[in-house]
């Protein structure tokens, strides 16, 4: 960590405005841990992204994601555009202080922020894999670095998105009711994995998750065994289901039990292909909103894209903790 300078992007509003209340520890934290740093906090949306891109071009060693898993989305999304321009590329680093940090449980880095600061001194680094979705809103393409879900968890964000005076947890309670209310029907989807029309599965499905990270939701572990930096993306995919199938799944979701269920389809490949010959895809990357009737997305895994900071000892303790569980 001598003689590197980090760049730390704060989101204020991250975690209900919990991450910018915690602006004055974090520059404490810091300074005891004599890291020396300059903190930028957003104003828009995509501006971490741009701070993010300009970082190398201004000196910084290391940009450090201060937010939720949207903060740290548009921070790889401007890290990995700096790398297409051919710039120098910051190592990344992230303070655990938004809502959900499901990145950060899948990127082996702590969720107590004193923790989070340890992992900048001590400065460990190893390749990230980042996920590269085109198509939908983003024919140009789209990053992200935990995971891309498609049908009913999105439309449940979607609707909480809608809400006015209900926020956090209760706004997704409410999502979900107005969800199970409509309950649209599932879309027929036509998956290829690695590009071998053999390998294509072709059902109706109710929920598609493709994750770098383990959890989505903060709660639900669509991939408990997936490695970020292992250059495949894992595939979590069920049948068509019925509102009562739903919840008697989610419940594995929540154990991270799902495989081998007869609803549900797994698997691992560095590349999908995902058509919906009828329409009403509904996606998201990252909590961003991909498409909303999409009908063909393309998604890659490019294997070791960035390099972040991490706790090794967190990782081994996770791993050791799954296998434990059969």
């Amino acid at each position: 960590m001598a003689n590197q300078r980090f760049k730390i992007i704060l989101n204020p509003v991250a975690g209900k405005g919990k991450a910018g209340e915690r602006a004055p520890e974090i520059e404490a934290l810091l300074r005891a841990q004599g890291i020396d740093h300059e903190v930028f906090q957003t104003k828009a949306v995509w501006h971490a992204a741009e701070l993010a891109q300009s970082a190398g071009k201004e000196g910084f060693d290391v940009v450090v994601a201060a937010g939720g898993d949207g903060t740290v989305n548009e921070v790889i999304n401007g890290l990995v555009q700096a790398a297409v321009a051919g710039e120098k590329v910051p190592t990344l680093g992230v303070l655990s202080v938004g809502r959900g940090n499901d990145f950060s449980y899948g990127a082996d880095i702590p969720a107590d922020l004193a923790a989070c600061i340890g992992v900048l001194r001590a400065g460990v680094a190893r390749p990230l894999d980042v996920g590269r979705v085109v198509g939908g809103f983003y024919p140009e393409g789209r990053y992200f670095g935990n995971g891309l879900g498609a049908g009913f968890d999105t439309m449940v964000g979607l609707e909480a998105a809608k809400m006015r005076h209900v926020h956090g947890s209760a706004a997704y309670i409410f999502g979900a009711i107005n969800t199970f209310i409509k309950f649209p029907p599932a879309p027929e989807l036509v998956v290829t994995l690695d590009g071998q029309d053999g390998k294509a599965i072709r059902q109706r499905s109710t929920m598609l998750s493709i994750m770098n990270g383990k959890r989505l939701g903060g709660t639900f572990f669509m991939a408990p065994r997936a490695r970020n930096h292992d250059g495949l993306l894992n595939l979590c995919m069920t049948t068509g289901l019925s509102r009562g199938q739903v919840v008697a799944l989610v419940t594995r979701y929540v154990k991270g039990s799902q495989e081998g269920h007869p609803f549900i389809t797994t698997g691992k490949a560095a590349h999908y292909r995902i058509e919906a010959p009828e329409g009403g895809l509904v996606v998201h990357a990252d909590g961003e909103t991909i498409c909303t009737d999409g009908s063909l997305l393309d998604i890659t895994c490019l294997p070791g894209r960035l390099s972040i900071l991490h706790d090794p000892g967190l990782c081994a303790r996770l791993e050791a903790g799954w296998a434990g569980q059969g």
